[in-house]
């Protein structure tokens, strides 16, 4: 197995762990926890790094490295759901999408077809890398606050859930959206796979 695939397995196997380290109400195992998310995402950029700089590109690869990220932001959203930071339904609706477009991706290599990443879909990964980090750095920031017993910590008294889930439903919004479009674009596989 070649450096990016062997990365990309390793970003699917952090994923829980980091949730195990996160969902923890301790200030060093969720420290723990954050630097495992932060190492299974530096795996992102540095598979990719290391395909295109040697040209290593497998089926295996294009199907996995996708998967991987969902796998992870999908651990992350459900940990923040866990600790009450938002809300379920947004999470559902981006995690169902992410469910779909896998199938759809399957079906597509299955039938010897590569589905490319579309712009609004990159748009949709950064969204919620986005959205995943605020959330993160705030839950850090006050479990640190609440730590060390700093009277900062009063700064983060407001409805924090409010301002995360507006974030979110627009997340899942666009997420949703982009699911639709590559169902409308792909939609004779589907059909055909309903027959």
């Amino acid at each position: 197995m070649n450096m990016p695939n062997k990365l990309t397995l390793m970003r699917v196997v952090l994923a829980p762990i980091f949730m195990v380290f996160f969902l923890y109400e301790n200030f060093y195992l969720r420290l723990i926890g954050l630097g495992l998310f932060i190492i299974a995402a530096l795996t992102d950029m540095a598979d990719g790094y290391y395909a295109r700089k040697y040209g290593i590109v497998t089926g295996f690869g294009k199907f996995m490295d996708p998967l991987a990220d969902k796998v992870l932001v999908s651990s992350a959203l459900v940990s923040f759901i866990a600790l009450g930071f938002v809300s379920p339904i947004p999470v559902i609706l981006i995690i169902g999408r992410e469910f779909f477009i896998t199938g759809l991706r399957l079906l597509a290599a299955y039938r010897g077809v590569v589905i490319p990443p579309s712009w609004p879909a990159k748009v949709k990964t950064f969204l919620q890398m986005a959205v995943v980090g605020v959330v993160m750095a705030f839950i850090c920031l006050q479990t640190t606050l609440i730590h060390f017993e700093s009277e900062a910590r009063s700064l983060l008294e407001f409805d924090y859930r409010y301002y995360f889930n507006i974030l979110l439903w627009v997340t899942a919004v666009w997420t949703v959206w982009t699911g639709i479009d590559y169902a409308v674009k792909y939609w004779y596989m589907i059909r055909t796979a309903l027959k």
